[in-house]
């Protein structure tokens, strides 16, 4: 049985934000929000490691909703 955090595939509320650097109440808020991929359990939140390490992946290279890259067709620029 896997003993640390890193070779766990499936991780608890506690797991995740012990690995995310953030409170419990946080994982908790985005899990039932639907922004942290999450399932149940048994009534228990539940998170894929592979899925929360794709999800830092995605949210450190999306680029800013307001961005789309069209400032200068805006502008009547280029």
């Amino acid at each position: 049985m896997p003993t640390n955090i890193g070779e766990e595939a499936i991780l608890t509320i506690k797991q995740v934000a012990e690995y995310l650097k953030v409170t419990e109440r946080t994982i908790y808020r985005l899990a039932a929000a639907k922004q942290i991929p999450a399932f149940k359990v048994g009534g228990t939140w539940r998170f894929s490691r592979a899925d929360i390490d794709t999800w830092i992946e995605l949210q450190s290279t999306a680029r800013p909703a307001h961005d789309t890259g069209n400032d200068d067709k805006k502008r009547g620029t280029k």
